[in-house]
């Protein structure tokens, strides 16, 4: 697939860890140009091998990066984000760049407080499975965004998966909650089937192998079909057959209530971490 309205913006992405790895992959493999993006990183070995692999430019000076910069994209860890963003408020204010963060639990009152006010600030809530260009984010604008600078944004996170805008800031709890932590309970789910094939007589393989292709499958037919899960999943359960017989265990074992409660623990977790 390509880009089918490339942006011509200047991308500097602070910070080539793995996420902004994913995404200038993704850019880069959907026609965005080469030549605009750049990465800054401290780590030089990882920049080298970025730009081997995607043929971007690459700098360990962040602010001669930001000052040529339509858009800076924060990937870096939330608790370095003050030390890192400080520094580069003299450029912000001057040229006033989109500034899009990555980062969980930084809020846009912060980066205003250390970039500077009145910028264009997007927050950014991507999940894990961008590494392989199936992710899910959650976008927040503050109102000095425009529609083109929300343009650059989608095109960015297309890029590695479904784009979605939020209206409130306070949404993302809610977004971190299903989609940023929603990876791992599927991944638990996964790792609990694999445990329970094995105890019925199937290969540590085998378990793994239908395990991750039935995953895979629901996903598929539940974003192909034009009805609820709910409702496909009351055409797999045939009355006094096997799955009702395992549906039954789920349901008088509180597995709905259990979900409820631990995204409601998720999303609260996340509004303490943004203060």
């Amino acid at each position: 697939m390509t880009l089918l309205n490339k942006q011509t913006a200047h991308l500097v992405f602070i910070g080539a860890g793995n996420m902004a790895s994913s995404i200038i992959g993704g850019l880069v493999a959907n026609g965005y140009p080469a030549n605009l993006i750049t990465a800054t990183d401290l780590n030089a070995d990882q920049l080298d091998a970025l730009a081997k692999r995607t043929g971007i430019n690459t700098t360990s000076d962040n602010q001669q990066a930001a000052a040529q910069a339509d858009a800076i994209i924060l990937a870096v860890k939330p608790q370095v984000m003050a030390a890192v963003t400080e520094p580069l408020k003299a450029v912000t204010r001057t040229h006033k760049p989109l500034i899009i963060s990555i980062a969980a639990g930084v809020t846009v009152d912060n980066l205003q407080h250390w970039m500077g006010p009145e910028l264009a600030i997007i927050r950014s809530m991507p999940n894990t499975p961008a590494l392989v260009q199936t992710g899910a984010t959650g976008l927040f604008a503050n109102n000095t965004v425009s529609s083109a600078q929300k343009a650059i944004a989608d095109t960015i996170f297309s890029a590695i998966g479904l784009a979605s805008w939020f209206p409130l800031e306070t949404d993302l709890d809610a977004v971190v909650a299903i989609s940023g932590s929603g990876p791992a309970y599927f991944f638990m789910v996964m790792e609990a089937m694999e445990e329970a094939g094995t105890k019925l007589g199937l290969s540590a393989e085998a378990a793994r192998e239908l395990t991750l292709q039935t995953a895979l499958g629901a996903a598929k037919l539940a974003q192909a079909s034009d009805v609820t899960p709910a409702e496909l999943r009351r055409r797999v359960t045939s009355p006094g057959g096997t799955t009702e017989q395992a549906i039954h265990c789920f349901e008088t074992g509180g597995l709905r209530e259990l979900f409820d409660t631990a995204l409601q623990a998720a999303a609260t977790r996340s509004k303490e971490l943004a203060g």
